[in-house]
């Protein structure tokens, strides 16, 4: 993977996060309404989703970006799924079937995101040994 790529991906996550704050901004109550969760899950989710997407497009504006805060990034992404997984167990008796869809779709995508940010994050490191 290229350094490139891994901007890439950075601005896409960073991308990501970002709408769903928007989202969660606008119109919680909706969505909460269509998936079965309580607002506050849906409105701490859009702020964790903002403060993620804030970390990501600054380490995607470094030259290189930093192995170390692309982990750390990686760190969160993976936290974020657990988060989904113990939204599952805690609320899945009155989520809807779209909203356990959505949530297993999304822990899905950010699980790709995690996989790709850290061979990017190899990649780096590996720039930087040879630099």
């Amino acid at each position: 993977m290229s350094i490139q790529s891994l901007k890439s991906i950075l601005i896409l996550d960073a991308f990501t996060c970002a709408a769903i704050f928007l989202l969660s901004l606008i119109a919680a109550a909706p969505i909460a309404g269509l998936l079965g969760l309580p607002i506050i899950v849906v409105t701490l989710a859009g702020w964790i989703c903002l403060a993620s997407a804030a970390l990501m497009a600054i380490v995607a504006t470094q030259k290189p970006p930093s192995a170390a805060l692309t982990k750390l990034i990686v760190v969160g992404n993976l936290g974020w799924i657990a988060a989904s997984l113990a939204v599952l167990a805690a609320f899945a008796g009155q989520m809807t079937g779209l909203g356990i869809a959505l949530v297993i779709a999304q822990a899905l995508a950010v699980l790709v995101f995690a996989v790709l940010e850290t061979r990017g994050a190899a990649t780096v490191g590996r720039a930087a040994l040879v630099s």
